[in-house]
This record gives structure tokens, C-alpha cells and sequence, in this order.
């Protein structure tokens, strides 16, 4: 049975099969090889399948680690937890970042990121997760709080902490598959929710100048779908009202409760 963890932020690494608490974490000369959060309400989370998978394409010796962080979550509260596969110096090491949720909100403004894609590992979330940080961090002076990234043929790809979709009239739209970036948890649980309902949806690759009149939402783990109420210097955005709110109901109807 593991051992129950005080209901505190707070780091932990694997060791010899538990979870042990670290008082003092060294970063120095660390490499995040794969990370994923999830946001948990009193005990409860969207999709936490699809984000075990995701962590463990990456992390394939990972799954003991997985189901020890998941049964260390407290079950109240708001919490968003992180798992991290490091590495330093040739070793390999899991750790756990037991954390209150941050503030949560339902709007964004966003930027587009101005510069090279920064990313290494598109697909892994993880390896570029100080970079994502400093996109958006670049974008913030702009009165944004959100970097958007574009392919190097000027595509819309992702955000440097969620996926995009936009709505043409009723077609729910995303991101080409044929741009390399995050499988998202929530693209694929609204998306999935889309298709049970008869919405129809649509991939295509897109310039930011083609999303102009369109409702636009960012998605991550941690806040669900926010709408874009601005693009500074892009495109002219729009929204339907009552849409975000119906489909964020939606989705938390999707919320289940962590296994015992």
C-alpha cells in the first residue's frame, strides 16, 4: 500500500520503488526527457487515460511511477500534478510535482511567436518546456499571455502551452496532422466529444490571416478551452455567445474520479 502524502506542494522522486520526499531538488545540468499534468478537482480529471499514454509512449519503464503519483493526489482541492521522466549525467530518474492549481481562467489573449520554431522534440512534451516558457514569456510585454508558433511556411501549429482549434460557422476545426506538435488531451477528448454529437470537424493548415472573423480557443490540461479575445497585431476575432460555456459544461461532464 503506499504511503499517503501530505496535501502540500511539493517534489518527490522514485526510489527503490516509493515515492520519496525531496527537500532540496538540484537542477544543475538536467534534462526534462518527458513531462505531463492534468488538472484534478476534489478528486477528479478529464481523460487521465490519454494522458498515461502520453507520458508512457515516452517513458515506457514508467507506468509503476504513474499509478504511485496518481494514488499520491490528494482527492480535495484543486491540484495540477506533473510527472517528469529527468536525466542528468546518463542517469534516469522519475519525478513527482505534487502542485496547487494556479488561478484558472476562461479567456487569453495571444501573440504570435516572432523567430525560429524553438522546439527539439515537437511531439514529446517535455524536452522544450524551457523554451515554451521563454516564448511566452517574450510575448507577455505585447500584453500577451500566450505564444503562438508557426510552421516555417507561416502555418499556425500550436500555442507554446496549448493546442488551437477555431470555429467556421459550426465545423469545429484544428491543426493539419501533417505539423508536427503536442497530442493534446483536450483537442482529443472535445474533438472526440464533437464527432459523438454529430458536429463536424475539420483539420487544415492555415496562416494566422485566414483565422480573421473566427472564434478561436486555446486548450490545456489546466483550463479546458479559453477563448482568444485577441490576437495582438493578427487577426480580428469573434465568438458566438454561450458557445465556450456549453462546450466547457460538456467536457467537465467528461470528469472522472482518480482510481482508488
Amino acid at each position: 500500500m503506499s504511503t499517503p502524502i501530505a496535501p502540500t506542494s511539493a517534489v518527490y522522486r522514485w526510489h527503490d520503488g516509493a515515492l520519496q520526499f525531496l527537500d532540496y531538488c538540484d537542477m544543475t545540468e538536467t534534462t526534462v526527457e518527458a513531462a505531463d499534468s492534468w488538472l484534478v478537482t476534489d478528486g477528479r480529471t478529464l481523460a487521465l487515460d490519454l494522458h498515461r499514454s502520453r507520458f508512457l509512449d515516452a517513458a515506457p519503464d514508467g507506468a509503476e511511477f504513474w499509478d504511485a503519483a496518481v494514488a499520491a493526489i490528494p482527492r480535495e482541492g484543486e491540484w495540477f500534478p506533473r510527472v517528469e521522466l529527468q536525466s542528468r549525467r546518463g542517469s534516469r530518474l522519475f519525478v513527482f510535482r505534487l502542485r496547487s492549481a494556479p488561478t484558472l481562467t476562461r479567456s487569453v489573449v495571444v501573440a504570435t511567436h516572432a523567430g525560429p520554431d524553438p522546439r527539439t522534440r515537437p511531439s514529446v512534451k517535455g524536452p522544450d518546456l524551457e523554451s515554451m516558457l521563454r516564448i511566452r514569456t517574450a510575448v507577455q510585454p505585447l500584453g500577451a499571455e500566450e505564444a503562438v508558433i508557426l510552421s516555417p511556411d507561416g502555418y499556425v501549429v500550436e500555442g507554446a502551452y496549448s493546442a488551437l482549434v477555431w470555429w467556421r460557422g459550426a465545423i469545429l476545426c484544428g491543426t493539419s496532422p501533417e505539423l508536427a506538435r503536442i497530442d493534446s488531451v483536450t483537442e482529443r477528448s472535445l474533438l472526440g466529444m464533437a464527432g459523438a454529437l454529430g458536429v463536424e470537424t475539420y483539420q487544415e493548415s492555415v496562416p494566422p490571416a485566414e483565422l480573421d472573423g473566427c472564434e478561436v480557443w486555446a486548450l490545456s490540461a489546466l483550463h479546458g478551452p479559453r477563448i482568444v479575445t485577441r490576437w495582438v497585431d493578427g487577426p480580428e476575432m469573434a465568438a458566438l455567445p454561450g458557445r465556450l460555456d456549453l462546450w466547457r459544461t460538456r467536457l467537465a461532464v467528461l470528469r472522472r474520479p482518480l482510481p482508488e
